[in-house]
């Protein structure tokens, strides 16, 4: 089912609503216009599921939540992206991602960034034959580029504030190290219209959307759903995206107060909806401006090895070899994106399962106030541990889930600061 873009207006905002965002009725920046759209892509009940290599094929038994996807696109001068979050374990394929960008072509988007929650309990977007009438993946790409159109069209003049915090909300599950890294920074962008009325609120977070077990066959969008729901009810309605980040070695840190994942997420919520209480809009500005690259490395396995296939076998969903076979036949091609926002906002596209530790590092080096770096965007890779966290083992590490030589994720890492220097004219604009 797929929803109109949300333009602020015509729905109440409940009390909490109106707390946050009391004060904000400045005029928008010249030139800065949002608009944002959600649509339902849960996949028809059957479909295989996609997060545990338990299941093998078994088809999926129903619903426990719908899954949705919410887009937000964000306009400053002549610059324009999508943002685009999904109840899905990955982002869309490597020729998903091109028929989406071919349906949008027109549009004139400098990037766009399609995030995976990681979600454990989504559906295989590997398989594109099923249903053999109406195949899900052709028509979820269909969906996203209506979906991404839609908020185009909703775009309204806006205004944007940020604001951060470190919460204890997640754990290193690969690291016994002591001192082992965290990212436990929660990020939001908050969008409103000229009236101060919600246009998205957009979340970036990680931590492994892991708290429903393997053997629930029904198709949910485990804690980023309900902490999406929570925020939504609070803000009129207005989309709120989840933005999952470097997750790879990170799951959530539950607690008595929050044992599961409903209640970690309205958890994860409610630290959102106190940091929007007293959040400042940013100065006018003017510019946004985007690029995007692909890398290739050398791949530590040879799928048509038949070896190796059996043993892929025993750890994936079968039909999934099939797919690596014709992925990594040319070695590892991961996608590297990255955007600059009036010089003050950076977001970072990563299509993989980095590791914290890349994160905290491409924050650290950056210089920008804000900085979203986005895990499982724009295709998936599997893991890009760092070469520390390789040399200390653990799930991630190495094969079959970790496909990509050695330090590569310190070099696309390396890659995004480079994009992120040269959006701003810090560094010479070559290869």
């Amino acid at each position: 089912m797929f929803y109109d873009g949300h333009r602020p207006g015509g729905m109440m905002r409940n009390a909490l609503a109106a707390a946050v965002l009391i004060g904000t009725t400045l005029p928008a920046p010249a030139g800065f216009e949002a608009g944002a759209a959600t649509a339902d892509v849960t996949p028809p009940v059957g479909y295989p599921m996609w997060g545990y290599a338990s299941r093998k094929d078994k088809p999926s038994e129903g619903v426990r939540d719908p899954l949705k996807a919410r887009a937000l696109v964000l306009k400053s001068g002549e610059g324009k992206i999508a943002l685009v979050s999904l109840d899905m374990g990955r982002a869309p394929t490597r020729e998903s991602m091109a028929r989406i960008r071919d349906g949008l072509k027109t549009d004139s988007f400098a990037e766009l960034f399609l995030v995976a929650s990681h979600t454990h309990h989504g559906p295989v977007l590997e398989l594109d034959t099923w249903p053999k009438d109406r195949p899900y993946v052709r028509e979820l790409e269909g969906t996203l580029v209506k979906l991404v159109k839609a908020a185009d069209a909703a775009r309204v003049p806006a205004r944007y504030a940020l604001t951060s915090e470190e919460v204890p909300l997640n754990r290193n599950r690969q690291s016994r190290r002591k001192d082992a890294p965290v990212d436990r920074e929660l990020l939001v962008l908050h969008v409103v219209d000229t009236s101060g009325k919600p246009i998205a609120t957009a979340v970036n977070f990680a931590a492994h959307p892991t708290t429903l077990p393997a053997s629930l066959m029904r198709f949910s969008a485990d804690f980023p759903g309900a902490m999406a729901r929570h925020v939504e009810a609070a803000t009129g309605g207005a989309p709120c995206l989840f933005l999952q980040g470097a997750a790879g070695d990170l799951s959530p840190n539950l607690s008595p107060d929050a044992p599961d994942g409903d209640k970690f997420g309205r958890l994860i919520g409610d630290s959102v909806l106190s940091l929007l209480k007293d959040v400042r809009f940013e100065k006018p500005g003017e510019r946004l401006v985007a690029r995007r690259e692909e890398l290739r490395f050398k791949a530590v396995l040879d799928v048509r090895n038949p070896f190796v296939r059996g043993a892929l076998g025993n750890a994936f969903f079968p039909e999934l070899i099939s797919f690596f076979e014709r992925e990594y036949a040319d070695g590892v091609r991961p996608s590297v994106s990255a955007a600059v926002l009036d010089g003050r906002v950076g977001f970072v596209g990563l299509s993989g399962e980095f590791f914290c530790e890349h994160a905290l590092s491409l924050k650290r080096r950056a210089r920008l106030p804000h900085l979203f770096v986005l895990g499982y965007c724009n295709d998936y890779h599997q893991y890009f541990p760092t070469v520390q966290a390789v040399s200390e083992g653990g799930y991630g590490t190495g094969i079959p889930v970790s496909v990509a030589e050695l330090g590569a994720g310190e070099r696309v890492a390396d890659r995004a600061l480079i994009q992120l220097y040269q959006l701003r004219g810090l560094v010479p604009d070559v290869p």
